[in-house]
């Protein structure tokens, strides 16, 4: 980003799934973990949506357009199932659920190498703060850097007004340059802010999305779907698998769902991904949390199938004297020899073998006299860097 200016994105893989009705702060109040009494025409909400085994089903930015009329914003690709979701539970209750995602633009403008006085005095300052500009809604979504949610109604031809043209008597919109939508995903990831998608859906626990930190989750209110697994796992025990940003040291191309596992053999699985320009992944994903001793930490880790071979054989092979393994040798048979002629007396006598994988030499593991290769002398880099996050982890 260049300093000094305003970039505006659009949002069109959100969708707007309206709920109204007389009953609708209550139904959803009993629906969704945020306290919506907090909700009003000055603050908007992130709640979770939850299965009974507190599992979330989709993460809403909740925006009031007038008391009981609401405005949930989520991906497009979830509005539907929602909304069915949320109809099972309606009964008596007078309450209207619908999918408004054609009646609503979404976008988001962003104040790039700007200080909090630069920003016009229409644009909310502390986030979730809402601000009706005209007709747009503007959502505070972010403080460094600053940026904001403009949530305006469609024309009849699917457009509106210029967002630099939006005004009224309180102020006007800035003039923007657009960007692309990956600024904003990176911008989501760099703030630790997370998404459920089709892929991700039910997958993790309200606190394994730090929904906690991030205040989707009211531990006061009364009951919600999902409330006493959420509470359970407050009051009752650490939370041992948590939102984290990685970013690989290669190539890597990764989407929400996917899984694997990092240096130490901790399996993980991405909630927001974005490939960089030079081929490498910026990604947030639940993954249990590091371990308090340097040597089970992500930053002091080999590679996680070399520490595997290693950890049963007490050789750790980026230790000066030991064998420096990688993948373009790890499978040599030279160095399964060798590593099978340094065994201790006490493990070759059980019969202990080398096998790190199914493509592993056939040749006899104790055939000849074998060399080492040479020592390392400091750890060989693992794939994956682990970045802290804006926000810290409750303990």
């Amino acid at each position: 980003m260049n300093a000094g200016h305003f970039q505006s994105v659009e949002l069109e893989d959100l969708g707007a799934l309206r709920v109204g009705g007389s009953d609708a702060v209550r139904f959803l109040q009993g629906q969704l973990s945020s306290d919506l009494g907090r909700v009003s025409a000055e603050r908007s909400a992130l709640a979770g949506l939850h299965n009974p085994q507190g599992r979330t089903i989709a993460l809403l930015r909740l925006v009031q357009l007038a008391p009981n009329d609401l405005l949930a914003l989520l991906p497009r690709e979830l509005v539907a199932a929602v909304a069915a979701r949320l109809a099972k539970y309606v009964l008596r209750a007078k309450v209207k659920i619908a999918d408004e995602s054609p009646q609503w633009r979404i976008g988001g403008l962003i104040a790039s190498g700007l200080g909090d006085s630069a920003a016009p005095g229409a644009l909310p300052k502390l986030s979730g703060a809402q601000h009706r500009l005209g007709e747009t809604i503007l959502v505070c979504v972010g403080e460094q850097p600053a940026r904001w949610l403009l949530i305006s109604p469609a024309a009849s031809d699917g457009q509106t007004a210029p967002r630099s043209e939006t005004s009224s008597q309180s102020g006007t919109l800035p003039r923007a340059v657009p960007a692309g939508r990956e600024v904003w995903r990176q911008l989501d990831i760099i703030a630790g802010m997370p998404q459920v998608y089709e892929a991700t859906s039910e997958e993790f626990v309200a606190q394994m999305l730090n929904l906690d930190v991030l205040g989707a989750i009211a531990l006061d209110k009364g009951c919600y779907t999902g409330q006493e697994v959420i509470a359970r796992a407050h009051y009752r025990g650490r939370v041992k698998r948590r939102l984290q940003r990685f970013r690989s040291r290669r190539p890597l191309d990764l989407k929400p769902g996917d899984a694997g596992e990092l240096a130490d053999g901790r399996a993980f699985k991405v909630v927001e991904a974005l490939r960089l320009e030079d081929g490498r992944c910026d990604f947030l994903a639940v993954a249990p949390l590091p371990a308090a001793e340097p040597e089970l930490s992500a930053d002091t880790q080999p590679d996680a199938m070399l520490e595997r071979v290693s950890a049963p054989l007490g050789v750790r092979p980026w230790q000066a004297g030991n064998a420096a393994l990688t993948r373009s040798n790890v499978g040599a048979p030279a160095t399964g020899t060798a590593l099978h002629t340094a065994l201790p007396a006490e493990l070759t006598t059980t019969g202990a073998v080398w096998a790190p994988f199914a493509t592993s030499p056939a040749s006899p593991r104790r055939a000849g006299p074998g060399t080492l290769p040479e020592p390392v002398s400091e750890p060989p880099p693992h794939d994956l860097e682990r970045l802290d996050l804006p926000y810290a982890l409750p303990d």
